[in-house]
């Protein structure tokens, strides 16, 4: 089993790397984007002993990684798909 976590900035947050994208993409003639924010996706193999318990109890372990490592719950807002 696979989970996908994303991750991306809090509204409201600077996203300076976002603005470099999108000051990129006008210079390249993508004069229609607005805004652009960046964010980050995680993917993690899921093994044994996890992999064998139901999906909310997985779901639960992911959320938990994500809080207390691959998110900063501070300045982003994470979602947890899980894949298979």
């Amino acid at each position: 089993m696979k989970a996908r976590v994303h991750v991306s900035l809090k509204n409201g947050v600077l996203d300076p790397q976002g603005r470099a994208i999108g000051q990129a993409l006008h210079s390249l003639g993508f004069s229609a984007v607005t805004e652009v924010r960046q964010g980050k996706l995680i993917e993690l193999d899921i093994g044994q002993p996890l992999a064998g318990k139901p999906k909310p109890e997985i779901e639960a372990a992911v959320r938990e990684m994500a809080q207390k490592l691959l998110a900063n719950t501070v300045i982003e807002n994470f979602s947890v798909e899980l894949i298979g």
